[in-house]
């Protein structure tokens, strides 16, 4: 069985909608070697319709020569969670159907590995909502932007978390990785 890992930019108010803003901080290569290790022992990415038709175009194109992580993105089995799409063109893809629980499971369940999840704020709450996300990776950029959709509802029940790691980088992002709340 696998675990579903998410890994989200976000502003410190929370704010992870079109992370072009990240790019004022650069990209600290401390960071990429945290993205790698949370990426190795992914055998699936599970993306939401509109993050899909965001990495479609931005991947798909991509050599290993011009970002070292492409393959993982072209190469990996991806998995889309929406309703409304009927053909995934990007290779390595499957679409799921509407958001279900059981069917999240039952991808987990079947998995030799783990599933990355990026960006997908819709499915990312729905995960969280219900108790399928092990590993949730927030790398806080040091700015708040005041606008912007935000990753957490502004209502609704509580998730528990527990803190497993931090890093601290020289661009002054912090990732702060969480897991579910220990049941003691």
């Amino acid at each position: 069985m696998g675990k579903i890992a998410v890994h989200e930019f976000v502003s410190v108010d929370g704010v992870f909608e079109d992370p072009s803003w990240t790019f004022d901080y650069g990209f600290d290569p401390q960071m990429g070697e945290t993205l790698a290790a949370i990426t190795q022992a992914t055998t699936a990415i599970l993306l939401g319709r509109r993050t899909y038709e965001m990495f479609y175009p931005a991947w798909s194109t991509r050599t290993v020569d011009d970002d070292p992580g492409a393959p993982f993105f072209n190469d990996t089995q991806k998995y889309v969670v929406s309703a409304t799409m009927q053909e995934a063109p990007w290779s390595n893809s499957t679409i799921v159907g509407k958001y279900d629980k059981g069917a999240i499971e039952d991808l987990k369940g079947a998995s030799d590995g783990d599933i990355y999840v990026s960006g997908s704020g819709t499915l990312v709450r729905s995960l969280l909502d219900d108790g399928l996300v092990d590993e949730l990776h927030l790398f806080v950029y040091p700015v708040v932007l005041g606008a912007g959709e935000r990753l957490f509802r502004a209502s609704g029940s509580p998730t528990k978390l527990t803190l497993q790691r931090s890093d601290t980088y020289p661009n002054g992002v912090v990732h702060l990785n969480y897991g579910p709340a220990s049941q003691a």
